[in-house]
C-alpha cells in the first residue's frame, strides 16, 4: 500500500468517535484467555530491532495469552510489522537486521541457540499485506504446499485440504474448482486461501501484519469472521490501521508510536478499554483521529 492511501485509509478509519469504537469492542464476542488446551500463548520480552545502525524499535515486552486476539495500532512507521516479524524469526531474513530480547513460545525462547527456525516458523505462521498464493499451483496444492516444503506427513491429504479450506472460510466457495489455479480467485478469496494454506501446518500462533488493507469491504467482513472462528484454537496478532476492525475483532489492543525515535509500545489494555478510556493521552489523540 503506498503512502497516500494508508494515509487516506487512517483519516477514514479514526474518523469515528472513541465512544462508539468502544461500543462496537464492548458488543464484540468476548473469550476468556488462557483456558483452552493451546499451551501458555507467546510473550515478548524487551525486543529491540535494528535495520543496520536505525534503532526502530525499543523495549517492547507484551504477552499474547493462548486463545486470544490482539491489535497492534499505531501510525505507520513505528514498528508494528517490524515487532511481528521478530516473533517468528522473519526479521532476521532483512540484510542488516538485528534485534535483542526474547519470544517465548510456551516459555521457550524462539531465538536459544541451537534452535530449529524451521520448526519455529510452523508453529508461529504469518500472513502477509498482500495475498501470495503460489501462481502456478492449484487451490488444493496451494493449501498443502507447506506440508511439502516442510516435509510433513498426514494421513488424508484431502480431508486437511477440506478442513483448513473450512476454517478459512472458504470451502463453499472453491469445493468444484480445486484444480483451477490459486490465481483465479478473487484478491479477498486468495487471502483467505492463503490463510488455508498457514493453518495446513498446525500452528499455535497466526500473525497477520494488515490482512485486509487491499481488500473490498465484502472480503474485509468474511476475513474477520475468519480470524473470530479461528481464534477459538489458537493465538492471533493483528496488525492494522483500521480502527473498526481491531474494535470488531480483537480482545487486547497495544498502541505503538515512534516520536522522533524508535518505535514503542505505549499501552496495552482490553480493545474496549483502549477505545474508551485509555490511560495515555497520546493513544486517546490516535483513536480519535487527532493525529496519524
Amino acid at each position: 500500500m503506498t503512502d497516500s492511501m494508508e494515509s487516506e485509509n487512517e483519516k477514514m478509519d479514526t474518523s469515528v468517535k472513541p465512544t462508539s469504537l468502544g461500543s462496537v469492542a464492548s458488543n464484540a464476542p468476548k473469550r476468556a484467555p488462557g483456558t483452552l488446551a493451546m499451551g501458555r500463548g507467546l510473550e515478548a520480552r524487551g525486543i529491540h530491532a535494528w535495520f543496520g545502525k536505525n534503532h526502530v524499535l525499543s523495549d517492547v515486552t507484551l504477552d499474547f495469552a493462548a486463545g486470544t486476539v490482539t491489535a497492534l495500532i499505531g501510525p505507520s512507521g513505528c514498528g508494528k510489522s517490524t515487532f511481528i516479524r521478530t516473533m517468528n524469526r522473519m526479521h532476521e531474513f532483512i540484510p542488516g537486521a538485528a534485534m535483542a530480547g526474547e519470544v517465548l513460545l510456551d516459555g521457550k525462547d524462539v531465538y536459544a541457540p541451537g534452535t530449529d527456525v524451521t520448526k519455529i516458523r510452523l508453529q508461529i505462521g504469518m500472513v502477509f499485506q498482500k495475498p501470495n498464493p503460489f501462481p502456478s499451483m492449484t487451490i488444493g496444492q496451494n493449501v498443502l504446499s507447506g506440508l511439502k516444503l516442510a516435509q510433513l506427513k498426514v494421513d488424508n491429504k484431502d480431508d486437511l485440504m477440506e478442513e483448513c479450506l473450512e476454517r478459512a472460510g472458504l470451502w463453499s466457495e472453491v469445493k468444484d474448482r480445486l484444480n483451477a489455479h490459486g490465481g483465479s480467485l478473487s484478491g479477498g478469496q486468495q487471502q483467505r486461501l492463503c490463510i488455508a494454506r498457514a493453518l495446513a501446518v498446525r500452528p499455535q500462533v497466526l500473525l497477520m501484519d494488515e490482512p485486509c488493507s487491499a481488500l473490498d469491504p465484502g472480503s474485509t467482513l468474511r476475513i474477520e469472521e475468519t480470524i473470530r472462528h479461528l481464534s477459538d484454537s489458537m493465538t492471533i496478532i493483528i496488525v492494522t490501521h483500521n480502527m473498526q476492525q481491531a474494535a470488531r475483532v480483537s480482545d487486547y489492543t497495544a498502541f505503538f508510536l515512534s516520536d522522533n525515535g524508535p518505535g514503542q509500545m505505549i499501552e496495552c489494555a482490553p480493545t474496549s478499554e483502549i477505545f474508551s478510556r485509555p490511560r495515555d493521552k497520546r493513544t486517546e489523540n490516535y483513536v480519535t483521529g487527532r493525529f496519524g
